[in-house]
């Protein structure tokens, strides 16, 4: 009996990893998937972005849950471009430049100080003062991955 438990357990452990495996293999069926889909994030966290902006320049009026709701979609969003860059996608039209392709080590140290600072956006939006200096350091993290691995 202890030996159907013990197989019974090393299917179910093979099912669960496959499962798991599938969707991160299939995940971009083509290239272009994939530059859409890191796109797609960029814009939606773009956005967002500007929606904070526009209440920091009193544009808009500031409404901290609206701010709150803002940032947690930009979060969100600042996580999920980077497993799209994937070499296949390398020379096809997505306003990347190729020295991203051979720096995705610095890629990622740049997708980690924009995870950080998203972090602290989060935290800063029920103080308008706050929001606006942590804004600027976001944006500021948005910026150094565009100056150096972005087509303006």
């Amino acid at each position: 009996m202890a030996s159907k438990t013990v197989i019974a357990l090393r299917i179910s452990a093979v099912a669960a990893g496959l499962a798991i495996a599938a969707p991160a293999a299939a995940q971009f069926q083509k290239p272009e998937d994939a530059v859409k889909y890191r796109q797609s994030a960029f814009t939606v966290m773009s956005n967002h972005m500007g929606r904070l902006a526009a209440m920091a320049k009193g544009e808009r009026p500031f409404d901290a849950a609206a701010a709150q709701a803002s940032a947690r979609v930009i979060e969100t969003m600042a996580r999920l471009p980077w497993e799209a860059f994937v070499p296949a996608t390398e020379g096809l039209k997505s306003g990347a430049k190729p020295a991203l392709y051979q720096n995705l080590a610095d890629v990622r140290t740049l997708a980690d100080r924009l995870n950080g600072e998203t972090g602290k956006l989060r935290g800063s939006v029920g103080d308008l003062d706050a929001l606006r200096k942590q804004l600027g350091a976001t944006g500021a993290a948005c910026k150094a991955c565009h100056d150096k691995y972005r087509v303006m």
